[in-house]
């Protein structure tokens, strides 16, 4: 098996990138999911709600951020990176966040139709994963939903479009590790696997909600893939669909060199 695809989402539900190669991270891979936006009461915004969020493309350059959208034009402001700092609450977490300014609030707010503003996870704020399924008490995250990682593999989307028409891309999955050569489903029993020789536990299978409804170019809701999906990938918990995954420390040292991951790298599972 290989790695075929490695994505980020610096702003949570907005638009993502792919890269070859990314460093990891405690908080998964390196600026996923570090910065989202937020209502006037400090909680969270998503596609679920916003499913304009997917039409902005949020572009990093040497400490300064650009926001794009059709029809919003285009911002570019400073990253802040020190500042008071304010609670934010994403599910049932209250994380630490630094607000990004007055100027991409007001961005945010003229292209979502409400009041928004952009915030940044705080430096050195830990948020700790539930202990049900975490297997450390030193797990974390950033502002992901609940996991630092999510992995997903192409015959698992090839399954499911074979059922569907049209058949819809993986960006509607939002995954952040893609990987090619193995079975339909096989992720969702890999307790433990290696990337690149770094060692990576599944936790917890994904459960999908309407943002997998959302078509990332346009923003268009409609009933599939949690339709069909529901056919034969209905549980408790859910419609499931890709695999949470943890990097695992070794000797539980949170402070040691996190690694790199890349396209191409080879992939072994050990369930």
């Amino acid at each position: 098996m290989e790695v075929t695809g490695l994505y980020v989402y610096p702003i949570k539900a907005c638009a993502g990138h792919s890269l070859a190669s990314a460093r990891l991270t405690p908080r998964g891979l390196d600026q996923d999911r570090w910065m989202m936006v937020v209502d006037g009461d400090g909680r969270f915004l998503t596609q679920r709600e916003c499913p304009t969020l997917a039409l902005v493309q949020p572009t990093l350059h040497h400490g300064a951020l650009t926001l794009s959208a059709t029809g919003a034009g285009a911002l570019s402001i400073p990253l802040v990176f020190d500042g008071p700092r304010r609670p934010v609450v994403v599910w049932k977490s209250t994380c630490e966040a630094i607000d990004q300014g007055e100027a991409a609030a007001e961005w945010f707010s003229t292209h979502l139709g409400r009041t928004a503003r952009l915030v940044r996870v705080a430096d050195g704020f830990h948020r700790m994963l539930d202990s049900t399924y975490a297997p450390r008490p030193s797990d974390t995250t950033g502002f992901a939903d609940g996991y630092p990682i999510l992995l997903l593999s192409e015959e698992s989307l090839a399954d499911l479009n074979r059922r569907l028409a049209p058949q819809l891309p993986m960006n509607r999955f939002r995954p952040n590790i893609v990987v090619r050569g193995t079975t339909p489903y096989a992720e969702d029993t890999w307790r433990r696997f290696t990337i690149n020789g770094l060692a990576f536990e599944g936790v917890k299978t994904c459960a999908r909600c309407a943002v997998t409804t959302t078509d990332q170019t346009t923003a268009a809701r409609g009933r599939e893939p949690l339709a069909t999906l529901a056919s034969y990938r209905d549980s408790e918990r859910g419609v499931l669909f890709g695999m949470n995954v943890i990097q695992t420390p070794p000797d539980d040292n949170p402070t040691w060199d996190w690694g790199t991951v890349a396209v191409g790298d080879v992939v072994i599972a050990d369930c």
